[in-house]
């Protein structure tokens, strides 16, 4: 039979020179099986809560993602939480066994984009922003994908609802915050922008707190009625 010891050394031998215990092994396996056997993230609080009293969770976690770093599955951090993700190089491995998700149009996408940048913000302010309509079909389908939600009302004339980024869209984009969305250097490094763009051309610092700002009231239950009618009465 394999005692804790041996399985010291066959887990991680470094965690033995580094004055790892027995303990801390049984704290890294019990870590290791709640994050493979949930279906979501999980927080530093809810790791805490489901192992011994006085685990240095954060230290074991620490130590896991440096075990898991050159394998074919990684530990990481996103939205604040720790979850297990293929290796970014062997993505494409997994393409062969998914089905085909339906792409976003061109409208979703710029219309995600400025939700994520300038929020919270207003269906108005998005057409400002866009310089063209957007349908409310558009932002129901950003709704059904649960990477946007309606944060509260604007405290302007016909209080036109809100806009702002999840938690799902941090996980499904890999972003441990919205701060870490690219900014102006990095969006042209990658082609997003035209390297010609006007000097007074600026990217918003991305801000998804989850306290609404002074201009906005909290939806109230059961209110929430047609936008179109709602942003015809705030014209």
């Amino acid at each position: 039979m394999t005692s804790d010891t041996d399985r010291l050394d066959l887990v991680d031998p470094n965690l033995r020179k580094a004055g790892g215990s027995a303990d801390d092994l049984t704290g890294m396996r019990m870590i290791e099986a709640l994050l493979f056997a949930s279906s979501e993230p999980l927080s530093l609080e809810e790791l805490t809560l489901r192992v011994p009293e006085g685990t240095d969770v954060l230290g074991l976690l620490d130590q896991l993602q440096a075990l898991y770093a050159p394998r074919g599955v990684n530990l990481v951090k996103v939205a604040g939480k720790w979850c297990f993700r293929t290796a970014e190089d062997l993505a494409y491995l997994m393409h062969r066994n998914v089905e085909e998700q339906r792409k976003l149009s061109r409208a979703a996408l710029e219309t995600l984009a400025i939700i994520a940048y300038h929020q919270p913000v207003t269906r108005a302010e998005i057409e400002e922003i866009r310089g063209v309509s957007t349908s409310k079909g558009t932002l129901d389908v950003l709704l059904e994908t649960t990477w946007i939600r309606m944060r509260g009302r604007r405290r302007t004339p016909g209080r036109p609802v809100t806009y702002g980024t999840t938690e799902q869209f941090l996980v499904h984009f890999g972003l441990e915050n919205v701060r870490d969305l690219p900014g102006l250097e990095e969006l042209k490094g990658a082609g997003l922008l035209d390297s010609a763009v006007p000097a007074s051309f600026i990217v918003p610092t991305p801000n998804d707190e989850v306290t609404l700002t002074e201009d906005e009231d909290p939806l109230e239950d059961g209110s929430l009625f047609d936008e179109d009618a709602e942003e015809t009465a705030g014209a």
